[in-house]
């Protein structure tokens, strides 16, 4: 007997009136295996399901953009390699004192600025990284989320995701300094208005927890916004704030793609089927 298949050969062993079975199965050598194979049955389901999960994120996130910039070539990754090269000119420049405060006036968004200039700056912001992390260590996952975010979405729709996840940091933080401090752990007290935004750190868990929902990928989904929840319990701050956000709003924007394209799929298909 099989164990991939217990709902099929269980119920010949447990069939009315076959009581020769039934008691074989009962005080038989038979028994334990019987009494296992729920067990291995759910174990080879799990099993499936992971593989089946794995295999689906590694062609939605990992193949079919290797095919696209095979398709495409290195003009696939313009976004990329322009974020990166943001990245480094910045902050090369801040490492002086005269670049810190040209990089602050360009690019620096924070809660207590007037919401005219923080949106000025905040398409500039995507490009500055924070001057008190090291910003090799950002370098690669910054090129991965662009990267792979370009290939698989497009340069329109990754520029938008990257620059919506940030905004919607900015202005939720402004509103949570509106409230002051209390208001359930919500309100931020009127200090934090003047730390810095997170730069580009929002926009790549903004893109990699997109790719994540309009993919299908829950394994990127829990590294994503898993390792978010837990930077923000582990060590509460304007950071990890900013960048639970930025998960919340790509989340919404994913969910509203895909059921855009649910009502599209359904329209087309109703179409067909009238024309048919």
């Amino acid at each position: 007997m099989s164990i991939l298949r217990p709902d099929v050969e269980r119920p010949r062993e447990s069939r009315a009136g076959d009581e020769p079975r039934a008691g074989r199965a009962e005080g038989g050598p038979r028994a334990g295996r019987s009494e296992a194979r729920p067990r291995g049955g759910a174990l080879a389901r799990a099993a499936c399901f992971v593989g089946r999960t794995l295999r689906g994120e590694w062609y939605g996130i990992v193949v079919d953009p290797l095919r696209q910039l095979r398709r495409r070539g290195p003009a696939g990754l313009l976004l990329a390699f322009v974020a990166c090269a943001g990245v480094i000119f910045f902050h090369a420049i801040a490492q002086h004192s005269t670049g810190e405060t040209v990089v602050r006036v360009l690019g620096g968004v924070q809660g207590d600025l007037p919401l005219w200039l923080a949106l000025l700056r905040t398409p500039v912001s995507l490009y500055v990284p924070a001057l008190d992390l090291p910003v090799w260590a950002g370098i690669t996952q910054l090129f991965l989320a662009f990267a792979l975010a370009e290939l698989a979405l497009g340069r329109r729709r990754t520029l938008l995701i990257a620059y919506a996840s940030t905004l919607a940091g900015t202005l939720t933080v402004r509103v949570m300094l509106a409230m002051g401090p209390g208001w359930w752990c919500l309100g931020l007290p009127p200090e934090v208005g003047q730390v810095l935004d997170t730069g580009p750190s929002a926009a790549v868990v903004g893109l990699f927890t997109y790719l994540s929902v309009v993919r299908r990928a829950p394994i990127v989904f829990t590294l994503t916004g898993g390792s978010m929840v837990f930077e923000s319990i582990a060590k509460p701050n304007l950071a990890g704030r900013e960048h639970l956000i930025a998960v919340a709003a790509a989340i919404v924007l994913g969910l509203l793609h895909e059921r855009g394209r649910h009502r599209r799929q359904t329209a087309t298909n109703a179409q067909d089927t009238a024309s048919a």
